[in-house]
């Protein structure tokens, strides 16, 4: 099989890396040339993983045409609100039966579509033909070579199985799942709360806070997830509380990162320098997130808590005022 990584970004490149060890012919796409020529001529990505060697066999290109010609797999590695403008690029040289596979964790701004919902709508490809790659997944470490699970979820299970085969490594073991909306779900929340627990870790708060805040953000997940027809099991799976714990507590994690630094009290600008650029998916995401909360008429505080600090200039404590000043309540409600 013959794979094209769409992206060149930490987790696109690492994912390039996984494919190629698993033995998967593959070529990734980078936007700049020079980036691409720095991969091709020094097997490193110097602009993000500067220290990890990369194997020969991979190959990069600027060419979205080069890249995607002949392509049985489509690996989706750019931003969430960027996927649609890439995708309209990059669909009139996708074959008719490829699978495509996304990376991006976030809901559109504006339609409120999961990523499987975009790379669809944009291409035409039925949903059998979509899969989404999501679990405990920081791009260094998948690099690195260590130990990690991942899901792979696709309604078409047959397919699913195929992409298995495709992504298996000695350090990289996927699973397969049929549910789509669950595992997107997950992943595009897990951002959100990620926010938070950096936030609370900025401020000085400790593990109980920060156990507190994965455990609601996790029920706010489920919440959701279930309105829109997700299986509550893959919310205590790798897409639910294993990349939720992963990215909440991981100093890798772009999320958190932002968090914290929102919480010791810099700027949303000094907040995004100290990711080094790379996007945060969260601080968009909690503005979709809450929005299609809103649609299901489905309460998640801790996401509205984070927009507002983000977006609606609420200090960081009045966020946690508000918190903790809502009414007591059971934790399980059965209704």
């Amino acid at each position: 099989m013959r794979a094209a990584v769409m992206g060149a970004g930490s987790w696109g490149t690492a994912v390039a890396k996984v494919l190629v060890d698993a033995g998967t012919e593959t070529v990734i796409w980078a936007r700049r040339p020079e980036l691409a020529e720095a991969i091709n001529s020094r097997h490193v990505n110097p602009d993000y993983l500067p220290d990890i060697g990369l194997p020969e066999a991979l190959t990069a290109t600027s060419s979205p045409e080069e890249a995607l010609t002949g392509a049985d797999i489509v690996v989706c590695g750019v931003p969430s609100q960027s996927l649609r403008g890439n995708l309209a690029q990059w669909t009139p040289h996708i074959g008719s039966d490829t699978s495509l596979v996304s990376l991006a964790k976030g809901i559109e701004t504006g339609t409120l579509l999961r990523m499987s919902e975009v790379i669809g709508e944009v291409t035409g490809v039925p949903q059998e033909r979509i899969a989404v790659l999501t679990g405990p997944n920081l791009a260094r470490e998948v690099a690195e070579g260590q130990p990690a699970a991942t899901v792979i979820a696709c309604v078409d299970e047959s397919r699913a199985v195929t992409l298995q085969g495709a992504f298996n490594t000695g350090y990289f073991r996927p699973y397969t799942n049929t549910d789509v909306v669950g595992c997107e779900i997950g992943g595009s929340a897990k951002n959100v709360i990620a926010l938070a627990c950096g936030i609370a870790s900025g401020v000085g708060f400790g593990q109980n806070t920060l156990a507190t805040i994965i455990t609601r953000g996790l029920a706010e997940t489920i919440r959701l997830g279930l309105a829109l027809g997700a299986h509550v099991e893959t919310f205590a799976g790798l897409a639910g509380v294993g990349d939720l714990v992963a990215t909440c507590s991981s100093p890798l994690s772009r999320n958190r990162t932002f968090g914290a630094r929102l919480g010791e009290g810099a700027s949303m600008a000094e907040a995004q320098a100290a990711t080094n650029g790379q996007v945060a998916e969260g601080v968009k995401s909690c503005t979709s997130v809450r929005a299609l909360a809103e649609k299901h008429q489905v309460p998640m505080p801790l996401t509205d808590a984070v927009h507002r600090v983000c977006h609606d200039g609420q200090s960081v404590e009045e966020a946690i005022s508000s918190l903790l000043g809502r009414s007591t309540k059971p934790e399980i409600y059965r209704g």
